[in-house]
């Protein structure tokens, strides 16, 4: 079979400040062949996406190759200029990210992106573009292929994002796909007709593929083959069977073992004792709720009133303090939409959210001690601390806004939040760039508990995070809510996750609530279809014979 790319002793790193060279990939070997679906998979920090990128020739600027080559067709991608490297790339070699979204841009119409490829690396006459990118749209399953030609990326879903970006990396029918964690941020039915998209695409157009992903449940659903990488290393590989079978080194065991799955929960939902229900103070109640959007362009706003485009439309739900509450459903169920309402980011239409018996309105109109007590963490901590400041200069400004502290004051408080979220002092010096994404997260938690909240609103918060620091994260959050006795609304897509963390599930669909319960008595007894279809798209990290292939 041939050999598509060949990574042969790869020793990548940098020098420290003692001229001592630094490991990130660590004599890596590893080749991907024809029709191939290799899975890299490891824990944060393990080098898996740097391996992935390094496919492409994408190096950090401080990074240096100590040894090693990476031979596709007879090349060695090291050796490339950066004329020819951007040749090969789209064309030959074509990328999918993880976070669609931020990859498209934003200011550019969905068709005219796709055009850009097509100039670029094809000989497709100019006139064809529109109908080369039409036929591209609907191959990767997008309703109205010719409306979303004329989108802008804001305007779709995340799932359609995905799409488009695997639309994107095909139009020139590439030898190598490259996905680092494409699936991560999707609901569980996207996310499965994500992976049997792809798995389609991949045999109609025969192209080999390198999967980058901490999810084992879609590399089980996905892949053939399986790497595990560990500190720089890869320690284990072969086919998927018999890596998940029958795993050769210690570390793999470990590593499935935190894979959170349903039903196998050993810290499951309360966070409360539960004869202690009844004597809970309510914390948030949402009557009626109704939030509309409008979709529309600058001549559509001038020349007409537009029609509201999606709703969220009569959601009735009410959290205890203490409690946490889950909101799940698939992308454009209106999850967001609730939470950002409830932060006063988006406006409300009609019904009323009452929090600690008083309403609340958009931000803007909110006392200090309202905005004090609601606290957001977001999904990605790398776009939501800024990059320009210190870890202390980070937690100070919740400090000053909110308590009026001294600088001295503020080092002291910070090196308290830090200690909570189990950081060392030594990290208030530091920017975020220098830490790993569950420090950068357990940092966003630590800011968010610095102004002490009543409610916390959770926005995906472990979604891009490997399954051993998603473990971390959530144990460390439950800690800090029974410690401060914090009610949180926590978005996942990931069930298991929601199974470990909340006390009540509000299923959403289209808008509405199709389903509200206990946790474990949705989970163990769905009552409505929604409810039942999502259950059986979660995907567990276990061979299916149906789904596999050679």
């Amino acid at each position: 079979m041939n050999c598509i790319i060949e990574v042969s002793n790869l020793n990548l790193g940098y020098k420290n400040k003692s001229g001592d060279f630094c490991h990130i990939l660590n004599n890596v070997n590893l080749q991907v062949k024809a029709k191939d679906i290799v899975a890299l998979v490891g824990e944060s920090g393990s080098g898996k996406s740097t391996l992935a990128l390094a496919l492409m020739g994408y190096t950090n600027d401080d990074c240096m190759v100590k040894s090693g080559i990476i031979n596709f067709f007879n090349k060695d991608i090291l050796q490339l200029s950066a004329l020819e490297l951007a040749e090969i790339r789209g064309s030959q070699i074509a990328l999918i990210p993880q976070n669609a979204g931020q990859a498209l841009t934003p200011t550019v119409k969905v068709g005219r992106q796709i055009q850009e490829v097509l100039q670029f690396h094809s000989d497709i006459d100019k006139e064809n573009y529109k109908f080369k990118v039409i036929e591209l749209l609907n191959d990767v399953k997008l309703p109205n292929a010719e409306q979303i030609f004329y989108r802008y990326p804001h305007q779709l879903s995340g799932g359609q994002q995905q799409r488009v970006a695997i639309a994107m990396a095909l139009a020139v029918k590439p030898k190598l796909l490259v996905l680092d964690e494409p699936t991560t941020g999707l609901d569980a039915t996207t996310q499965v007709h994500i992976l049997d998209l792809l798995k389609a695409l991949i045999h109609k157009h025969k192209v080999s593929m390198v999967f980058v992903s901490h999810d084992f449940g879609a590399v089980s659903r996905l892949c053939n083959k399986v790497c595990v990488m560990h500190k720089g290393e890869i320690v284990e590989q072969g086919d998927i069977r018999k890596v998940l079978l029958q795993p050769e080194h210690l570390d793999t065991p470990s590593f499935l073992k935190s894979v959170p799955v349903i039903g196998k929960s050993q810290e499951t939902s309360s966070l409360i004792i539960e004869g202690n229900r009844q004597e809970k103070e309510v914390s948030i109640s949402l009557k009626q709720l109704k939030i509309s959007y409008y979709r529309k362009t600058l001549w559509q706003s001038i020349t007409r009133e537009p029609e509201p485009e999606a709703t969220v439309d009569n959601i009735n739900l009410m959290l205890n303090k203490g409690e946490t509450l889950a909101l799940v459903g698939e992308s454009g169920s209106g999850k967001s939409t609730i939470l950002k309402a409830i932060a006063g980011l988006n406006k409300v239409k009609g019904g009323e959210i009452i929090f600690n018996g008083k309403p609340l309105d958009i931000l803007e109109k909110r006392t200090k001690e309202q905005k004090k007590q609601i606290q957001m963490i977001f999904q990605n901590p790398d776009a939501s601390l800024n990059p320009k400041q210190t870890i202390l200069q980070i937690l100070s400004k919740p400090l000053q806004l909110y308590f009026d502290m001294s600088s001295a004051q503020c080092y002291e408080r910070a090196k308290d939040l830090l200690e909570q979220v189990h950081l060392n002092p030594d990290y208030l010096y530091r920017n975020p760039g220098m830490l790993s994404g569950g420090e950068k997260q357990r940092v966003a938690i630590a800011r968010a508990f610095a102004s002490k909240p009543e409610l916390l609103l959770c926005d995906e918060i472990t979604s891009a995070l490997d399954v051993t620091v998603q473990n971390t994260v959530l144990k460390l959050l439950k800690e800090l809510q029974i410690k401060f006795n914090t009610s949180c609304i926590f978005i996942a897509h990931d069930l298991a996750i929601v199974e470990s963390i909340a006390d009540q599930i509000a299923i959403l669909h289209k808008g509405r609530i199709c389903e509200v319960g206990p946790t474990k008595s949705v989970f163990a007894n769905p009552r409505n279809s929604y409810t039942k279809i999502l259950l059986d798209s979660v995907l567990k990290p276990e061979l299916e014979p149906q789904l596999r292939y050679a």
